[in-house]
Parts: C-alpha cells; sequence; structure tokens
C-alpha cells in the first residue's frame, strides 16, 4: 500500500533548513514550559519598577502647555513631578 502525501500550505512539512533554525528543549520539558520559556525570551527586558499607568485628570492649560513642547510631552510630565515630589530615579532592569 503505498501512501499519496498530501501538500498542506498552513502546514509545509519541515525541510532540514527549519530543524536547524528551531529551538530546542529538553524531551522532559513539557509543552505549558516550553511556551512560557518562548513567551518570556522575546521583548524587552522587564522593568523591575515599571510605570504605572493611571488616569490623571489635569487642568487644560497645564496640559496645552506640556503638549506644546512636543513629542516627550509626558516624559517631561513624570520628570517635573518626580522633580517636585523629591523621589530619586529608579528604574532598573531585571
Amino acid at each position: 500500500m503505498s501512501r499519496k502525501t498530501s501538500t498542506d500550505r498552513d502546514n509545509p512539512e519541515w525541510t532540514k533548513a527549519d530543524f536547524a533554525k528551531a529551538k530546542r528543549f529538553r524531551p522532559s520539558t513539557s509543552l505549558a514550559d516550553a511556551t512560557t520559556e518562548m513567551i518570556r525570551t522575546r521583548g524587552r527586558p522587564k522593568l523591575t519598577n515599571p510605570k504605572e499607568a493611571i488616569k490623571l485628570r489635569i487642568d487644560t492649560d497645564v496640559l496645552n502647555a506640556y503638549r506644546r513642547t512636543g513629542p516627550g510631552w509626558q516624559t517631561r510630565i513624570n520628570a517635573d513631578l518626580r522633580k517636585a515630589s523629591g523621589v530619586a530615579k529608579s528604574r532598573k532592569r531585571a
């Protein structure tokens, strides 16, 4: 009995090049652990003290003054709040 192979465009058969660039895991690694590791290694390194998104009500004239300063106005607000509160900068990568 001969089997006829079909071509699946969404899931093609792996080539030697595909296997060569694939990430290898120990045979005892669970799928959940492998997925977690692949996700964890992507993107920027995590900060030990990340910024927090909040809703803050600011007077319109103050907000417009910062916006007129151009790109980076939110960072400048953060820097001014940090200076006014006397909090030292502490944003380290994990």
